[in-house]
Formats: C-alpha cells, structure tokens, sequence
C-alpha cells in the first residue's frame, strides 16, 4: 500500500506549521480516493465555483437574469453530492469520534462539515423558491450567509510557514492579546466619551420651525432652510429668526435617526462613528446650536485629538510591532529564496585544457544575433535617452485629448492627430522589443522582469492601436507606459524598489485585503438581499462597492443608516456587524500596509552600524568645516592684529607668541621613523640620545644639536619617547585621514609595549577597543564573522575631538589674523563695552541646573521641570515670545470689517511689535553681527525669516494702506503679515527642532509626492481620453439629451441630510425654480489633464469620490467604476499609507532610533521605561500596631481592591442617563451615588489610620483619591443643601474623574494611558507648531476669503470671517470633512459673485489662492504633521510594549526592585545611603539578583559604582535603577559608540580602583592581625626583614606604588605550614562577629595547631564569579580556576634532616613548623617574592582573559 508522505520543510530541523485539513493526515494512513492529489485540486476548483454560484444567488441577479437560478442550482447540487461523499468517505476512513485521527476532532474537518451543511440547506431553499412555496424575498435567505467561507477550501493550503506550529501560535497569542488590550483600551474612550455626552448634551429634539407648527404634525415645510437646532434656553445657542420658534418636536428613531446622546448606548455609537471622522462637524454645530458653543468645541476637538489621533494611533503601533516580531521570525522564509538567487549563479562544467572546472556563467551577457555596434547601441545611454523622450511625448499627446474643447472641427482634427501619433508610437516601441530580442536573444530578453513588463505593454498597446478598440479598456496599457519614466530618475527608481521591490509581503497583503473585501461583500450580500428597498446588497457588485466604501471609511455611515433603517428592529445588530468591519479594515487592514511599508523601508543590522559611522564622519567633516559666509575671509590676506604693550619686555615672565605666526616657521611634520632609529641607538648603545633635525624646516627658529639628558633610567626614557612618538604618530595618521597605519594600543613601533595598566584595558577580552573587529550582529545575537565591521571607537572619538580642534583653531587664527572676522559692523571689535553690553543682555537667561561647588553634582529642586521651562531660552527671547503671542492675540480680532488700518487699538499692538522687534535685531546684530560672523544674526533660514518678517512689519506699518484691491499687492503684503506667527518656531529651540526634523525627511517626501503625481498622472491621462466630455448632464435629470436641456423647472431642495426620515406618506419636498443648464459635475470633470488631476487630488484625499464613482456610473457606465474604484485602491492603500510610512521612518531617523540595531533599541526602550519608574510610596505594614495592621491588611486585599474597581465602575455607569433636576430617576441615581461615595470616603479613613497621613500623602494616587474623595463629601453637602443644576453637574464631574482611577489599577489600562499621556507630553510641541501653523492660515483666510458669500459647505459654521471661525473651518479641513466642496466654494468668480474696488467689498473668491492654500494646508497638516503622532504613539508604546522573552528587564524585574527598595527605604525619600543601598542589592530577586558568594567582585564593582555617582553620597531610586540596568545588558551590543566609550571607561576606573582597595584592605588586615598575635612575633619580625630584602624584586615584578609590603602577615596552620591569608570585610554585624571570632580561631590555632583541620585560603578574591559561571562549561575557564586555586603561599617547609632534629610537630606531609629564625628567614622572603610575583601575573593574565571567546 502506498503511505502518504508529508512534505519535508527545506530545514530539517524546523517543523511546518501547516494549517490544511489535507496536510494533517499521518504517514500511517491509507490514501483513499478522497487523497488522490487531483481530487484535491478538483475540490478546491469546486470551492470558488460554489462561492461564485452563492455571490449570484440573490432575488434580484435572478429577476435580471432568470436562467441564473437553474444554472446555480444545478451548480449547488453536484457540488452538494461530491462535497458529501468526500466527508463520507473521510468518516469512514478517519472515523467519526475515535481512531487515529477522528474526523470530529480535527478543526477543518469540521470546518469542511459546516460548509456540506450550509451547502444542504441552501439547496433545500433553493428548491423550495423555485417551487414557489417560499418566497424569493424571503428573510431565510440569511441561512447562506456561511456558505461564502467556502472560499477557504481553496485557499488554506498555501497557509503554511516554515516555523514549528507551537511558535506560530505563541505570536499570534501574543499579538491578539495586544489587540485585545488595546481594543479595551479603546472602549474606556468611547465609555467615557459616551457618558460625557449623556450628561453634557442629553437628547437633542428642539428645532427651529414654523409659528404655525404642532407637535406630532411636522411636515417638511414647517422645517427651516436647511433643517436648524436650536436651544430652549434664548440666551445659549442659535436663536431662531423672526416667523420662527424653538420647539420639542419629539421625534422618534426612525425619523431623527439612530445617533445621539438620548442614552449611553445611543451615545457611545454617535462617539465612535464622530471618532471615525465622518459626519462629526455636522454633530459638532448641532450641538453648538443647541448649546453653549464651548461646550461642542471642547467635547469634540477633544475627542477627535484622543479617540481619532491618539488611541487609533496606538492600534498602528501594535500592528506594528507585532508584524515586526513576525518579520523577524519569517526572516528567513521571505528571504532565503532571494539570497539564494543572488549568491548562487548558474555554473556549468568546462574543459580549459588543464582539466574540467566549473564556471559560472555570465547571465547578463548578451547572447543575441545581432553584430557587435548594434550591442553597443542597446546599451549606450543615448539609446536609453531617447527612448525616455519618446515616453514622455507619447504622455504628454495622449494626456491633452480636449485641447480644443470649444472647437469642434479643431477638436476632431486634433483626435485624428492624435490617432496618428500612437500609431507611430506604438510602432516604434515594438521595434524597441524587437530591436531588445534581436540582441538579447528571447530566452535572455524574457529573463528580466522590466523587459516582460515591456512586453505586455507593447502587446497591449498593438491591440489598442487598432480602431474599434481604440480608446476602449485597452488604453490603460497606453497610459502605463508613463511608468518607464521612473528610469529617469535613479533615486527615485531606487525608492521604489526599496517600497515595493520585495513585493511578496506587498502581493499577500493585497491578496489578503482583497479576498477578505470579497468574501465579507458575499455575507453581506446574503444578509442583506432580502430587503427590496435596500439597493445596496441586491447584486454582488452593489455589495461589493458598499462593503468597499466602508473600507475606505468614506460614506460608510450611509451604507450602515440604510441598512439599519431598512431592518428596523434589528437596527443595533447591523450597526455592530458594519462597525466590526469598520473597525476591522481600520486598525487591522490600513496598519498592515503601514507596517509592510515601514518593514521595507528598515535596513539591516549591517547597513544600521555602517550609517552610524557614516553619519559619525559626517558630523566630523561638519565641525570641521567652516561656514561659507566664514571660509570668505581665508580669500584675504593675513593682516595681523598688533597689540599695544603698556609693560616693559622684561616685565614679561614668558613671551607670547601667536600660534598662527608660530605656523609660519615651524613645521610640524616631522620624520618618526628617523627619530626612532635615533633614540633606540642611544638606548642600546649608550650614545647620548640627540634629537633628530629633519633639514630645511627652520627658517628663524633652530635647536641645538644636542640636548641635554637627564640621569634616568635608559627603560624610563625608552618607554616616555616611544609613547610620546607613538602619540604623535597617531594624531599625524589621523589628521591625513589614514586609519590603516593606526598605531594600536598596546603596539609601538620599536616592537611589543611593555605590559600596563592602561594596554592591559585596551585588551581586555570583548572590549571595542584595540584592534579587535566589532562583529556584526544578528537580531537573535549571534554573530557573523564574515560579515565584520571594523570599528574603533577610540579612533572615531579622537577625530571628532580633533575635527572639533581644527575648526577652532582655524576661528582662532582668522580672529588673530583678520581684525574684521569677529567685528560686527566692521566696527564693533571684541573688547568694545557696548558689544558686551549687548552680548550681555542677549545671552542673559534664568539658570535653570544648580551644581554643588564641591562636588560639581546637579542640585535637585521641587518642580525641576518648571525651573527647565525658564531656563530654555534668554530673558530676551522669553520677551519677544510674549510680545509676538500678544500682536497674534490682537491679530485674532482682526476682521474684513475691524481692520488693523481703521482700529487704533490693533494699531498699538503692530507697534509695539515693530519696536520691541527692531530693538531685538539691533541688540543681536551689535552682539554677534549680522552676517559675516560666527554667531552672526543671519546664519540660517532662521535669520533671514527673522529679517523677512520684520521687513514686512516695517513696510506694513509705513504704508497702512487704506485701499487694498483684490489681487493687488497691497494684499500680497497682507498675507505676508501672517506669518509673524512662525517667528516663536525661532525662538523656542524645540519648536526649531520640529520644523528641522520636518525638513530632513522631505527628500523623502517629494519622492512619495512624485510617485503619487505620476499615479494621478496615469490615471488622469486615461480618465481624459476615455472620461472627456462624458460627464456633462442636464441638472434636470429627466432631460437626458443635451437640445432638450432648456427651460426651466422646479429643483427640490434638500433641508435635512436624509430626507425620508422626516418626510411623511404623501407629501412632496420644497421646491424652487430653476433654469435648465447642461454642464459638467460642479467641483470635477475630464476634460482637460488640470481639472483631471484636480479631481484625482480631491479623490486621493477620500474625499468626493463617492460622487466621482456614481456620476461616472450614471453617465458611462458600471464598468467605468473598476477605474474609480482601482485608483482609490492604490491611493488610498497603498499611497497615502506610503507617507504615513516615510513620514514615520523620517521621524525615526531623526530621533536616533532608525539605524540602531534590535539590541540597542531595547535599550533605548529600558532607559525610557526606568525613567518612568518610580518608588512605590507604599508604607510599611505597621506590625507594632495591631489594630493598624488589620486594618493595612483589609484595605491592601485584594478582593478589597476588587470590590472598591466594582464600585467606581457602576458608580459611573450610574451616569448611563442625564440627570434632570425634579425627575424621579436623577434623584434616585444620585442617592444611589451619595452612598458609594461615603464607601470611598470609609475607605480613604482607613488607609490614613493603617498608614498614617505622611504615609498615605507619599503616593500620588492616593493624593488624587483624596482630593477626589475630600470634593466627594463636598458633593454630598451640596446634593443635600441645593438639589439643583450645579449640584447634578458638580457630581457628575466628581464620578468621572473618579472612573480614571481604574487606570491605575489595571495593568493593561495603566500601560496604555502612560503611552498616551507620555505621547501627550512629548508632542506638546508638535501641537504648538500645529496650532501656530493654524493660526497663519487663518490670518491669511481671513484677508483671502473672509468676505466669500456662502455656498454648499461654505456656510454659518464654516467660514473665515474672523480668525477664531478660520481655525474652526481649519479643524474640519484636518480631518478631511468636504474640504473640497469648501475650496471650491471659496473659488467662485463672477458672474456668480460681485467683485469690489476693496478685497472686504467683494464677495468673490480667489481660484489659484484657494487651490495652493486649501492643497497646501492639507497636504503639511494632513498628510506630514499628524503622521507625526502616529510616530510618538510608536516611540512610546515601544517603551510600554514589554515581552519578558525580549525585554533586557521585564516589568517583573522592575516591579521586584520596586518592592525591594521599599522595604529597605523606610523613609520613603527616594533616596538612601550608599551602605542601606547595598542591602538593596542583597535582597533583589530574578534578573538582577546578585550571589554574594559567586559574584563577590561584582558586587564590589557595584558598590564602588554607587559611591562615584553622588561622590559618596546618598543615591537615589533611578541611580541605583540605572546601574543594574548597565550590569544586566551586554553593553558591547546595545550601547552606542559614545556612550560605549563612556561606560568603558567607567568600568576600567571601577576596576582599578576596587583591586587598589582590595589589596589595600588585605594588607591592612594582615598587619592588624600580626599585631594581634604576640607569641607570632619572631616570625613577624622575619617576614618584616624579608620582605624589605625584596624591594629590588618589587621593582622588578611591576608592582603599583600603592602597595605596601611593610604590612602582611601570615598564619600558621595546624600542620605547621605558614600561609597569607585573604579575609574579605563584611558589612553587616554578624560577619564581622564571625570574622573576630575566626582571627581569635587563627590565634588559638598558633598555640594548639590541632585544634583546626589545614585549610586553603585564596590570596585575593576572585573577579565576578558572573564571567566565570558563563565560561564554567569551557576548557580554558576550568583550567584557569584550577590555576588559581593552586596559587597559595606555603611557609616554613625546611630540609628533612632540620626537621627531624628539631622535633616539632610533623604534617601529614612530614613538613614542620621550624621555630628558628636562622631556619626559616631565608626561606621564608624567597617563598613571599616568588608567590607575591605569581599572583600579581596571574592577576594581570586572568583580567587580560576574563572572557575568552
């Protein structure tokens, strides 16, 4: 029998994932019929065509297409039959419950028997309508709603990953479990959002209507034009106008619609369809109307900021960082094919007459018929050039079709012109193929992509030629070949295939968007279909465009009102079904593009670490350069500056010479290896050593021939010279820009350096420095030595220092050299009193960091991030931003009508601007110049917009003119005027960052924008040829012929967004007459390539194309819509989420974090997150009291804690209905209130009894519970006392911001509101620079279209007749809300307006301002600024996204450290003593425990750590923090160079200094014990002799100064053997107890050797037992322990024969203890210096090789 064998994954050790029913059959099981593999593919064929037949399954497909019915029934039932025996058949093979693999027990197999059940039932239903005992429109219809899922019969085989299945499902866990988090995180907004629209707005029902009308008889005429709200209350809201009154008119749902704030339930659907950003205004200026008009501003602004730009955001950033987690372990599956394709070329096997060898064959090599030149054309850049030209005059032809619109006969000779030329087009682009395949051959033409690409196109193109297929579908082959212009540009062609070049990710995201759009449009489509009067879901196309509108989230409310109106009772149903799409194609969909696109744009870890260091070398080329408007004075000869001396020559100590007149006689390149050669001949041969004087370098100066030696050591010489040579030879090297004659550390050029401290560091194993290479690193850590990256920090950081010393020492020699360098106004010098007087003023500013004069430490003060906000900029700045606050402010009552030349109040303002300015500029160009300075005025675009705009102020305040035409200049001037804003983005240094950041990435941007206007262009280009003139109608829209359009008629007019919940059975809409006009759509059409490209504009946007898409479909077509609905496609999915992806990418680069590798960006991540962490603040449980301590216990439970969460939720639920004073439910709601209010107030008393008031004031959520609680019992009063208006609202504010303390006790919660809080935090000044760039458009509306008369959305709500409404509009046109129709209303031209002698005289617009206004604005809000955001949210919610498999330190590790401080911080300071701090880090737990006993050296390293950070001072909870974080990372891998550097530096001192006090402590105890042991003091005074005997042999060894053999000591053991023994200090009591007992041990031991059994001591203790643990496994670390266990010192082991005569007490080596000083002396100093010299060897090899590799 043949076994059915699974297929085996390309790695042996990697298990498939597979996710088919098919796949998971064992090797042990029979191959039935069912698993034949052309039964499979049979099936799955099968699949689409039952998924086909069920999309035409509707009433409707039936009643337009009656053979329909039969051909999808019999479709169905032989599909039923072969699906059934296959399940059959399977049962009966598998089994049903038991067997090896029982059918009911597998998930697809049970999939596939739901479908054959579907199937059964859709059949039986069929059956019975075709037999009329069932209706065709019949609500069963629902039960085919499953059957579209069969489509994943035909598509899970291809869901397989080259990954073990438990790993799959761990990241999607994970990554649902963020999901889900963040979808919790999203329903908290939209709760609290709900319930403050229940209580702020409650039901809006009071319209603006006829005198005549009564409740329950409104018609649409008793309506106002257009349909108005208004307030009960006369006094807030719109008041109705005369003949008109507010009233109630009490509607129900199915008239006033299904949004509101009625309800909480009512409230939280109107929150989330405004937070979509669609139709939100329209509820805003309801409200407005209804309301005071703050309280719509502050809801809905807010609102939109958190729910639509902040919590959707955070969304993007899981998805994000999910599929960033996904790349990283599909790495391997996406690319291996790639690598394997690039490294592996084709290779054949060739005799060359030596024998057979395999070559690789040249692929690209031209192998062809055509002769040589003809190669050489194909691949000249002349042929290339030409064929671009002919590309881009066949666009422009074909793009200008309606030239000559007006012109009929012209017209059509410019058609049959144009016919002309794409014919000799399309002609000469074949012969370009031909021409390609004659060369290449057509195997090798064929090979490449571009070439198959070229094919199509001129295939295509042939086709199109031909004339009744011309200017059909086929031109979009036409219009492609656009794209071959890309080649033009190679950084654009290589931004484009940075973007889509890995296509695989893009091509299954598309595949997977599009087939979900598909199957999601055949369930509606089921759902739906049965309703007659729902046009939407009748055909498959219908629901198709719908379910793709909803996609897009432009117009999906409509499509959901529809159905929700059409199903009646069902309504919140079909609301929850579209807003789980909705939602879905959102958060999900649109994140996905973003992180494929972000995922292409990331670099390698490899080409990460090459751009730091080329970034590095860029910043040290830009310091060591000099500004142009600087480098101008080197063109001028020197002029020295002279000095007038006031003193003698002989007053003078030393003379001072200029080093720039120094240069001019001495050279300072000097011949090393000459002076080498010199000084090692008079090293070794006793020579006097005379400097070496290189000929003809002096011209006044000279040396003498010889220079005196002083008498030292010739070693001591030797090693000075060579390491001064060795310097200077460095700093020579490095100035010429040569690293690879680099002198390394521990190298010189006379041969090996001697052994010391400091080239003992530098070869430390795993250091950066020296000469090792620093590997590249994969994402997992390992490593790739092939692929190595020579990095050497010390060298980078010495060019930088030295790149940084030549620009300032070139400053200083121009400054000595040109007296006018440094001059402001060539006038003012360097010690003029009136320039530092100004200098003075200008860099005057509040000193914000106070240091400690004795330490030099930053003091810490209360509320340190006000005294920064002071210390940000000069007091002179600090002036200026208030001073250009204030003329803003007084800009903002400027009117068309209140202008700045008619008021004189405004007029004060614009002077005292003018002149606080000028003073600034003159204070600042005395101080530092103007231009040809360093720190001159204008030395950037900065400056000269300073100077700009002070220009205009002065020209506008001179002039003020009076009359100011339209279009004039004197408007012109106007405009410029409002950009004084913009100067507080110079003055404030982080506002000038954001506008820096911006500018960086445009390089980026403008090719985003190009490829975006090619994509228009393509589509605009065929939207002219096919669209032109097509689009025009009659506005009657009976009169379908262009000579019937005359006349006039009665237009409907619309008074409320949907008529037909208002209107009632008979009665006809408000009518009015007017002319009949044929003419193109009002805001589009095609008929020229601008307008086209206009359109196309306004439909990228999503804004408008709904009415694109149907006045296409109505006038041409349904087929027309696949050109609509494929541009909105690839503009909206792929196009705009392209800028949201470069723009994000941009922000990361700017920042720091793009070119950092994994492992430094988590700990960029970790820094960030211990910045955030704080103490607890939690007090101690009072064990002293018991009654305390009950009481902590009971308030500390955790199903206290629980309990109190239950409350504060219902509590604020209770808010689920607005409470009116004197109604029955708001008195019982609020009483319900008062009580769990007073169950707070218990529950603070008793945390203030267990914990005591300043234990309970320490934590800041317990500070916000109390003020909470305190204005609780405040509430309570007032409910009692007033029972009124204030009391309701005073309570409800007091509930609410009662619901916020949830957030601190979920964790979920918790994480995700410091996302949003801390994002708040850091975009502060992007919302300034937001708001500032808002504030100049809305100066500039105001001059442009504040008098434009209204038109369609251009309206009471939305206008610019003053700068507050401007702002208003401005909001609306960020989110998108009809800008369009707004621009277009603010383009209108006479005759539909009437122009004036004075712009405020008019009310026409202005078409080319309102077209680079409108475009620009949305263009750097919409597009570049708020994307922004979405790269804060990202930033940190890296910070919070914490995964304990990843995460350097888990929120565990920081919680346990938390805990442990608080137990040793009793106090709860923050801070503590470095002694207590120790404690600390005995008592830590997991990641960053520390084992005394192995890590004993570590442990002192930390601890001298701590003592250098405050200089022996008290360290705080983030410095103890932030040392473990640096001893629990490999800083080799996530630090960067500088701070790599930094910390190495630090470690190496740590090191030296914990070894000096560690020798210094032995020897210290040594001698106390020495001094202790009185019957020891013969030999004492041996050992003492001894070892001042051996000071030549210290000299010798190397030995440091500090240590100090006048003290030692040694001890005797029981078997007679004299040892120097190590005892390690203890800190606490109880050690150093032990410690005393055991020297009193050694004592006793001296008398009664017996007493004690012979132990080994070691003579210093271990470095980190941390390296030694980790090496534990390898040879070379058990081979060094054991070394240095054997290192010990052994005394006293005289000759046999001594020892037998003297009779002491013998070993169990035979060795005794020789009591005789003559005996042991010698013998004694010999073992000491030899012991002492192995040790301190061993201590240098074993730092040297602590971490072998």
């Amino acid at each position: 029998m043949l076994k059915h064998k699974r297929k085996q994954s390309v790695h042996a050790d990697m298990l498939l994932a597979d996710y088919g029913a098919d796949e998971n059959i064992s090797d042990s099981a029979k191959i039935q019929w069912v698993n034949q593999q052309w039964v499979r593919g049979t099936l799955r064929v099968l699949a689409f065509v039952s998924f086909i037949s069920v999309s035409l399954n509707t009433p409707r497909t039936f009643e337009v297409t009656p053979a329909l019915m039969y051909v999808t029934f019999i479709i169905d039932v032989i599909i039923l039959f072969l699906f059934t025996a296959e399940m059959i058949a399977k049962m009966h093979g598998r089994g049903v419950f038991k067997g090896e693999v029982p059918y009911l027990k597998d998930g697809w197999c049970i999939f596939d028997a739901v479908m054959v059940f579907s199937l059964w039932v859709s059949v039986i239903l069929q059956m019975f309508q075709m037999s009329g005992m069932v209706e065709e429109y019949t609500p069963l219809s629902i039960l085919r709603a499953p059957r579209p899922l069969i489509m994943m019969r035909g598509i899970r085989v291809y869901l397989k990953v080259q990954l073990p299945k438990a790993r799959v499902n761990s990241i999607f866990r994970r990554s649902s479990q963020q999901v889900w988090s963040v979808t919790i995180f999203l329903v908290f907004f939209l709760t609290l959002y709900g319930i403050l629209g229940v209580q702020m707005f409650g039901p809006l029902d009071y319209h603006c209507v006829t005198n005549d009308t009564e409740i329950g008889q409104v018609k649409m005429k008793n309506l106002a034009v257009p349909d108005t709200y208004c307030s009960k209350d006369p006094f807030i809201g719109y008041p109705c106008t005369k003949n008109m009154k507010c009233m109630n008119l009490q509607l129900g749902k199915e008239h006033k619609g299904f949004n509101g704030f009625d309800e909480f339930g009512t409230s939280v659907f109107t929150v989330y369809e405004c937070a979509s950003q669609e139709g939100w205004v329209f509820m805003m200026y309801k409200v407005m109307d209804s309301f005071p008009p703050w309280r719509g501003h502050f809801f809905f602004v807010t609102m939109i900021f958190f729910l639509a730009w902040l919590v959707k955001n955070v969304f993007i950033a899981v998805i994000i960082e999910v599929f960033a987690e996904i790349r990283v372990q599909f790495q391997q599956m996406w690319t291996n094919s790639a690598k394997a394709a690039s490294t592996h070329g084709s290779q054949v096997l060739n005799d060359d007459g030596t024998g057979w060898k395999l070559m690789t064959v040249d692929e690209n090599k031209p192998a062809g018929l055509a002769p040589q030149c003809c190669q050489i054309i194909l691949q000249s850049r002349i042929f290339h050039l030409a064929i671009l030209l002919l590309v881009f005059a066949d666009a422009v032809i074909a793009s200008t079709s309606s030239t000559f619109t007006h012109d009929v006969v012209k017209q059509q000779e410019y058609k049959a012109f144009q016919y002309i030329a794409q014919v000799v087009f399309t002609l000469l682009f074949d012969l370009e193929v031909l021409f390609k395949i004659w060369c290449l051959s057509f195997h090798g033409y064929i090979r490449r992509s571009l070439h198959k690409y070229e094919l199509l196109l001129a295939v295509g193109t042939t086709l199109h030629i031909i004339p009744d297929l011309y200017h059909t579908e086929l031109t979009y082959f036409q219009v492609l070949r656009c794209t071959r212009l890309i080649k033009g540009s190679p950084t654009l062609e290589d931004f484009v295939y940075k973007v889509f070049g890995p296509g695989k990710k893009l091509g299954i995201l598309i595949f997977f968007t599009m087939s979900s759009l598909i199957v999601v449009s055949v369930i509606s489509l089921q759902l739906f279909c049965f309703i007659p009067n729902l046009a939407s879901f009748k055909t498959f196309p219908a629901a198709f465009m719908s379910m793709f509108q909803i996609l897009t989230q432009k117009g999906w409310v409509v499509v959901m009102y529809d159905s929700m109106f059409a199903t009646g009772s069902f309504a919140p149903i079909v609301a929850i079904y579209f807003i789980s799409y909705h939602l879905f194609a959102t958060v999900i969909v649109l994140s996905l593009f973003v992180a494929v696109i972000l995922d292409n744009l990331e670099l390698d870890e490899e080409v990460k670490r090459l751009k730091q260091l080329k970034i590095s070398e860029d910043v040290m080329v830009t310091k060591e350069k000099l500004p142009l408007r600087l480098r101008i004075f080197e063109k001028f000869p020197d002029q020295p500056q002279m000095v007038r001396m006031y003193k003698l020559p002989s007053d003078f100590s030393v003379p001072k010479i200029r080093d720039s007149f120094m240069r001019q006689f001495i050279t300072v390149d000097n011949n090393v290896e000459k002076l080498l050669k010199s000084s090692s001949k008079a090293a070794n041969g006793g020579i006097p050593m005379q400097m070496y004087i290189p000929p003809c370098q002096m011209k006044l100066l000279t040396w003498h021939a010889a220079l005196p030696l002083r008498s030292a050591n010739m070693n001591q010489k030797k090693q000075g010279v060579t390491v001064i040579v060795r310097d200077s030879s460095n700093q020579r090297l490095l100035t010429m820009g040569d690293a690879s004659q680099f002198v390394k550390e521990g190298q010189g050029l006379l041969g090996p350096m001697e052994y010391g401290s400091r080239d003992r560091r530098a070869l430390r194993a795993g250091s950066v420095r020296g000469s090792k290479a620093f590997e590249a690193i994969k994402e997992n850590g390992d490593s790739l030595p092939s692929k190595s990256v020579e990095i050497d920090i010390k060298h980078i950081q010495e060019k930088k220092q030295q790149a940084e010393q030549k620009r300032n020492a070139r400053e200083e020699e121009l400054r000595e050299n040109h007296p006018y360098f440094d001059t402001p106004l060539l006038a003012m010098g360097q010690q003029n009193r009136l320039r530092k007087f100004c200098k003075l003023i200008v860099y005057a500013r509040y000193k914000a960091v106070i240091k400690d004069p004795l330490t030099g430490m930053e003091k810490k003060r209360r509320y340190q991030e006000l005294h920064n906000i002071l210390g940000l900029v000069s007091y002179l700045d600090w002036v200026m931003i208030f001073v250009t606050v204030l003329t803003c402010t007084s800009m903002m009552y400027e009117t068309p009508q209140q202008r700045v030349m008619n008021t004189w109040q405004l007029q004060i303002a614009e002077y005292v601007f003018v002149i606080c300015m000028s003073v600034e500029m003159i204070v600042k160009t005395l101080a530092d110049g103007l231009f040809f300075t360093p720190n001159a005025l204008i030395r950037d675009f900065g400056g000269v917009l300073e100077v700009f705009i002070l220009l205009v102020s002065v020209v506008f305040l001179c002039w003020m003119p009076q009359e100011v035409p339209a279009a004039s200049g004197a408007q012109v001037l106007l405009i410029l005027r409002c950009l004084r804003p913009l100067r507080i983005f110079i003055l404030v240094p982080h506002m000038r960052r954001v506008v820096f950041e911006l500018c960086r990435g445009f390089r980026e941007i403008i090719l985003v924008s190009v490829l975006l206007t090619s994509l228009m262009f393509i589509f605009a280009s065929y939207g002219v040829q096919i669209l032109g003139e097509k689009l025009a109608r009659c506005n009657d829209l009976t009169k379908l012929r262009r000579e019937d359009c005359v006349g006039t008629f009665r237009q409907n007019i619309s008074i409320v967004r949907f008529p037909s919940r208002i209107i009632q059975d008979n009665e006809t809409y408000p009518s009015m007459v007017v002319p009949r006009v044929w003419a193109n759509p009002r805001n589009f059409n095609f008929d020229n390539l601008g307008s086209a490209m206009l359109a196309l504009f306004e439909v990228l946007s999503l804004e408008g194309w709904l009415e694109v898409r149907d006045i296409i479909i109505t006038q041409t077509g349904i087929w027309n819509s696949i050109y609509v609905h494929t541009f909105v496609f690839i503009g909206c999915m792929i196009g705009l989420t392209l800028f949201v992806g470069v723009v994000i990418a941009n922000f990361f680069e700017n920042k720091g974090t793009a070119l950092l590798t994994v492992d430094q960006r988590r700990w960029q991540d970790l820094k960030g997150r211990l910045q955030l962490a704080q103490p607890l603040h939690i007090p101690p449980r009072p064990d002293a009291f018991p009654v305390r301590a009950r009481l902590y216990d009971i308030t500390q439970h955790k199903y206290v804690k629980r309990s109190i969460a239950f409350l504060v939720i219902f509590n604020f639920f209770l808010l689920s209905v607005k409470w009116y004073p004197g109604e029955r439910v708001a008195y019982v709601l609020a009483s319900i209130s008062v009580a769990f209010t007073s169950i707070f107030v218990v529950e603070v008393v008793l945390k203030i009894l267990c914990m005591t008031i300043r234990g309970y004031w320490q934590s800041r959520r317990n500070r916000y519970e109390l003020l909470v609680t305190i204005m609780g019992v405040i509430w309570i009063i007032l409910q009692f006392t007033l029972h009124d208006n204030y009391s309701y609202a005073f309570g409800v504010c007091i509930i609410i911001m009662r619901f916020f303390t949830i957030t601190g006790k979920h964790p979920t919660l918790k994480m995700l509101m410091l996302t949003i809080v801390v994002s708040v935090f850091k975009s502060f000044f992007i919302i300034a620079g937001l708001f500032i760039m808002m504030s100049c458009y809305a100066f500039a509306g105001v001059v442009l279209f504040g008098t434009v008369k209204y038109g369609e959305m251009l309206v009471r709500h939305a206008n610019f007749k003053s700068a507050p409404a401007a702002i208003s509009t401005l909001m609306r046109i960020i989110t998108g809300e009809d800008w369009n129709k707004i621009m277009h209303d603010c383009m209108i031209q006479p005759p539909y307006c009437t122009m004036g002698p004075n712009y405020w005289e008019s009310d026409c617009g202005n078409f080319g301002a309102a077209l680079l206004f409108f475009c620009s604005f949305y263009i750097i809000i919409a597009y570049i600024v708020l994307n922004l955001l979405v790269g804060i949210i990202m930033e940190n919610f890296s910070l919070f996204y914490s995964n304990d498999e990843d995460a350097l330190l888990s929120y565990a590790d920081l919680k346990n450290f938390q805990i442990t401080w608080n137990m040793v911080d009793v106090s709860r300071r923050g801070v503590m003593p470095v002694r207590r701090a120790k404690f600390v880090l005995r008592l830590l737990k997991g990641r960053m425990e520390v084992d005394i006993e192995k890590d004993h050296l570590l442990f002192k390293h930390m601890v001298c750590e701590l003592e250098k950070m405050r200089y022996g001072g008290d360290v705080s909870f983030h410095d103890v923090l932030s040392m473990l974080s640096y001893r629990s990372v490999d800083i080799r891998k996530s630090l960067q160079f500088d701070e790599l550097m930094a910390r190495e530096e630090l470690e190496y001192n740590i090191e030296e200094e914990v070894a000096k006090m560690t020798i210094r402590q032995w020897l210290d105890k040594c001698l106390k014990r020495i001094r202790a042991k009185g019957k020891a003091a013969k030999e004492h005074t041996q050992f003492l002799s001894s070892l001042a005997n051996e000071r030549e042999a210290t000299r010798k060894l190397g030995l440091p100064a500090f240590i100090d053999f006048s003290k030692a000591c040694i001890e005797i053991k029981e078997d007679g053997r004299q040892e120097l023994v190590i005892h390690e200090e203890k800190l606490d009591k109880k050690e150093k107890k032990t410690e005393r007992s055991s020297s009193q041990q050694v004592g006793a031991n001296l008398d009664n050797p017996k007493m004690s059994p012979s132990t080994r001591r070691l003579l210093s203790p271990t470095l980190s037992d941390g390296a030694i643990t980790a090496m534990a496994e390898t040879e070379t670390a058990t081979n060094l322990r054991a070394k240095r266990m054997s290192k010990r010192l052994q005394i006293g082991t005289g000759s046999k024969s001594g020892q037998g005569s003297q009779g002491g007490p013998s070993s169990p080596t035979g060795a005794t203890l020789q009591p005789s000083n003559k005996a042991t002396n010698p013998y004694v100093s010999t073992t000491v210096t030899q012991e002492v010299k192995g040790w301190w060897n061993e201590q240098l090899r074993y730092d040297s090789d602590s971490e072998p590799e």
